[in-house]
């Protein structure tokens, strides 16, 4: 098989991965994001909404972004899949280093807001005596299982955007010469 078709099934590969990626994290915006629930307490009508929970707000935003760049890194994709023909890129290095750097960030990112707004969901789930705050869940349960999907999924899509920046690690080093291979030896014994 020869470098370009190599080349070519990388990419389609790292394709199908980073379209799983957008669809989980758009998915996870938008239950997340467009999820409320309206119930009536004590004879006053309450709406729960996305913007009542800070870290809730900060997840709808950032898988949403996450969604957005998987969506721009998948037409890359497609592009070197489709149309790159073996040409080598002048700056094939510099385009490694700014996929790399940018699936990181976009690894953390994901990461660290799921598991934020996850705490602040245990707290909605169980709430905290000490400081008086109640549990939600129990009032507005529709509202909360939509949200534990949101969770799911946004949880998948930061997995499946850790597996892509080893893929953009392993693109990145492949670049450079091997540093484990024996210098050549000049003794002749």
């Amino acid at each position: 098989m020869s470098s370009y078709m190599e080349a070519a099934a990388a990419a389609k590969t790292e394709g199908l991965l980073r379209g799983a990626c957008a669809l989980l994290a758009a998915a996870a915006a938008l239950l997340v994001g467009l999820n409320t629930q309206t119930e009536t307490v004590l004879f006053i009508r309450k709406k729960a909404t996305v913007k009542d929970v800070q870290a809730l707000w900060v997840l709808a935003m950032a898988a949403a972004a996450a969604a957005g760049y998987h969506l721009l890194q998948l037409l890359r994709c497609f592009y070197l899949s489709r149309f790159a023909d073996g040409k080598p890129c002048r700056h094939r290095r510099a385009i490694a280093w700014l996929c790399f750097l940018l699936d990181k960030g976009c690894a953390y990112l994901t990461f660290a807001t799921t598991v934020a707004a996850a705490q602040a969901c245990v707290v909605a789930l169980y709430g905290t005596h000490a400081l008086q705050w109640t549990k939600l869940c129990n009032i507005y349960t529709r509202f909360c299982e939509q949200v534990a999907g949101s969770l799911v999924c946004a949880m998948l899509a930061a997995v499946g955007t850790a597996l892509l920046s080893v893929v953009s690690a392993r693109n990145l080093f492949r670049l450079y010469p091997s540093m484990l291979s024996p210098a050549p030896s000049s003794f002749v014994g």
